[in-house]
């Protein structure tokens, strides 16, 4: 039998799935079924379980997603347990995964569905009523659960579509990516077509990827127009990055307790951080550099009383020994870890010099 050849034809001169879109679909989905990840939310067609895993996924790496998915789900098993849960749990579960408004949009969500009577809403625009929960989150939840025809448009869709459609306007401009909608809901299935949205994700995260397409192996490459696939999609010029910095106080007292101070602004609102100093006294004990945005900021962490702290909203002192279960942005629980590691080896340090030193003989 004779090796199949790569397909040479010139990308240009094929056409895309429009006209063509049952056997696109035929060839996607079959991949699909032979290639695609086993993931723990795609085990299941319960729409609080998907719920969770979309927010996760936002922003948040697979790899990274799963260990966390699957403890929320111990901890929150359901609509109910997730509406009743204290704020500060919710926070303390997310830690981590960044971009909290996430876990204060689901934990608004559970309780929304709880007052109206606890029956998860089946249909796209019910979902999509809830606190927090956007088109794309919306249509995830209602084909994976439900299989509506209902596209979710994420990045890796975006990137797809861009491609095999060789688009090239922004589709960071609004206009562009409502072009991008617009296609994902004419090419939607009539059944099945929570397996199809799941294979168009699929497809982008392992094989049209972002700097690396594997075009040679792609199971969709004679419905793709895309000549040069690795410059699409096409976006609008970043901002500039803007350098930051922050000087924060580590305020002790008695050696066994931490001043915090609680956050207010729309990121990380709920959760607590090292406290504002007016000024920069003392000797750095440490900086470290995190990005926010299109925002550099450097963290820098200095030795303070009480009184040098800014303070202008509400503010604690927490246990040291038990600061691993305070709900923290991720920079400042990284800050507070290595801050306290320092102490403790100082600590150890000072009482093994005290072990060692010569006791004096009297004469």
């Amino acid at each position: 039998m004779l090796p199949i050849k790569p397909d040479s034809s010139p990308r240009s001169e094929k056409k895309t799935p429009q006209g063509r879109l049952p056997a696109f679909r035929a060839a996607l989905t079959e991949w699909f079924r032979r290639h695609g990840r086993d993931l723990p939310w795609r085990r299941t067609r319960d729409p609080y379980a998907i719920l969770v895993s979309e927010m996760m996924l936002q922003q948040t790496q697979v790899a990274t997603v799963i260990d966390y998915y699957r403890r929320w789900l111990e901890r929150f098993p359901d609509v109910a347990t997730l509406a009743a849960a204290p704020e500060a749990d919710v926070l303390h579960a997310w830690q981590g995964l960044g971009y909290y408004s996430r876990a204060r949009n689901l934990h608004a969500a559970a309780r929304r569905i709880v007052a109206e009577g606890g029956g998860f809403p089946h249909e796209h625009d019910g979902i999509l009523a809830l606190p927090g929960v956007g088109r794309y989150t919306a249509g995830a939840v209602a084909t994976f659960a439900f299989d509506a025809p209902t596209p979710p448009v994420d990045g890796n869709i975006v990137r797809v579509l861009s491609r095999l459609l060789d688009f090239r306007e922004p589709v960071d401009a609004a206009a562009g990516l409502d072009h991008l909608w617009e296609t994902a809901r004419r090419w939607q299935p009539e059944r099945a077509a929570g397996q199809y949205n799941e294979a168009m994700m699929e497809l982008g995260a392992l094989i049209c990827t972002p700097r690396a397409p594997a075009c040679l192996v792609c199971p969709v490459r004679a419905y793709c127009a895309a000549e040069t696939p690795e410059r699409l999609p096409v976006k609008k010029p970043r901002a500039a990055t803007v350098a930051l910095e922050e000087a924060c106080g580590w305020i002790v007292r008695d050696g066994v307790e931490v001043l915090l101070e609680k956050q207010t602004g729309k990121r990380w609102h709920g959760l607590w951080r090292l406290p504002l100093l007016r000024g920069t006294p003392g000797k750095e004990l440490l900086s470290l550099v995190y990005p926010f945005t299109n925002h550099r900021v450097t963290l820098r962490v200095f030795p303070a009383a009480y009184e040098e702290a800014a303070l202008p909203g509400q503010s604690e002192w927490f246990p040291l020994a038990g600061h691993a279960a305070i709900p923290m942005s991720a920079p400042h629980r990284r800050a507070l870890e290595r801050l306290v590691a320092t102490a403790a080896n100082a600590e150890a340090a000072a009482r093994v010099s005290l072990k060692n030193e010569p006791v004096s003989e009297s004469s």
